[in-house]
């Protein structure tokens, strides 16, 4: 079952004007929860690749291989090696950092997401059709409105803008938020924690995949903290 991209859209909008100047995104009264609902409700079997359903992370695309390999079909030309400095194009921190003052989430947060989920390849494409830098499904990238996900500004602004929301969802707690962007936050609500410290003590009833995303990201931070 497919979700049209002009509610996702207007669902999207209206949760984040209504969480400004909140903590957390749990409003279960909202119209955008009311959305989440019937995403969670919806049956996974004979679901078609590229689905909007419970599993899949919401509006959002899980990592394709937990064995480890690379998804990505686009060659990746930012590799770093140990004890080499890390730099990025002046444009790409151009937009890192105007994302992360519109939306609140840290430069380094921003970098390892991209880092861990394409290298910073604006071309990459997953196995399972993600795109770009933030890796964005096309339902995704429509209901978030972006036209082009191989555009590094609108990718990068709608990739900021949901991990923003999962902040919000799980009150700032960043572990908790990662678990949910990859596994999906129903996943993560239902081990019945509320910080990222119980996360950890409860981590091996996420998936492994997720497990060492949430490792993953935590790693590829130290390159940019600091």
């Amino acid at each position: 079952m497919q979700i049209d991209p002009s509610v996702s859209k207007q669902a999207v909008d209206m949760q984040l004007a209504n969480n400004t100047n909140s903590s957390t995104a749990r409003n279960s009264g909202s119209d955008f929860a009311n959305l989440i609902a019937q995403v969670e409700q919806q049956p996974e079997e004979a679901a078609p690749q590229g689905a909007v359903t419970k599993e899949n992370g919401l509006l959002w695309l899980q990592l394709g291989s937990a064995a480890g390999s690379s998804p990505y079909t686009a060659p990746l030309d930012n590799t770093v090696s140990s004890g080499e400095a890390f730099s990025l194009p002046p444009a790409f921190e151009s937009l890192i950092s105007a994302a992360s003052t519109k939306y609140g989430v840290p430069e380094s947060l921003i970098k390892a997401v991209i880092d861990t989920e394409s290298s910073f390849n604006p071309n990459a494409v997953s196995s399972a059709g993600a795109k770009g830098l933030m890796q964005l499904m096309d339902a995704t990238a429509q209901g978030l409105g972006v036209s082009d996900p191989f555009d590094p500004a609108e990718n990068i602004d709608a990739g900021v803008r949901y991990l923003s929301y999962q902040l919000k969802r799980f009150g700032g707690q960043e572990n908790m938020a990662l678990a949910a962007y990859n596994a999906g936050p129903s996943k993560v609500e239902r081990l019945g924690i509320s910080s990222d410290a119980e996360l950890m003590s409860v981590l091996d009833q996420l998936p492994v995949e997720t497990q060492n995303y949430v490792a993953k990201i935590q790693n590829a931070r130290t390159k940019f903290s600091g």
